[in-house]
């Protein structure tokens, strides 16, 4: 990771600019091009030095629903187990924990009852209950990590 990779993932934890040509914007603030951003965003995915690009959504404020859940996996089953939740598309950021709940992840509906048959869905097909931690209250908390 040199510099501009640094540079670029510090700018990008405070969001893309809301313009017409956000790339081009970022590329005049860092002193590069919008493509050479892209496709080192693009390396940055690859070689794992970041999971995930994307917008955060409050679901919620959608009409959807969304909560954290966990699940107490057999190690033997453990990678089938996350195969299933991989393959759900309510499901996100599926997570192994040193913990009895050594499997966390998050779901998200576009409705409560969705969410309700999407935890019964993976309660049937794995015969594991799953631990539903739903939010009780918002935090706005405005994380930055400079690398």
């Amino acid at each position: 990771m040199d510099e501009l990779d640094r540079r670029l993932i510090n700018r990008l934890q405070l969001g893309l600019p809301l313009v017409r040509d956000p790339w081009g914007e970022l590329a005049d603030e860092l002193g590069s091009s919008s493509r050479e951003l892209r496709q080192r965003l693009q390396q940055l995915l690859e070689n794992g030095s970041l999971t995930r690009f994307g917008p955060m959504f409050d679901i919620e404020r959608l009409g959807g629903a969304f909560t954290l859940a966990a699940l107490a996996v057999p190690e033997a089953r453990f990678e089938a187990v996350a195969e299933l939740l991989r393959g759900m598309p309510e499901a996100a950021h599926n997570y192994r924990r040193e913990h009895a709940w050594n499997m966390w992840f998050v779901l998200g509906c576009a409705t409560r009852q969705g969410l309700d048959a999407a935890l019964r869905r993976i309660e049937q097909q794995t015969g594991l209950v799953p631990l539903n931690l739903p939010k009780e209250e918002t935090y706005h908390v405005g994380l930055y990590l400079p690398v």
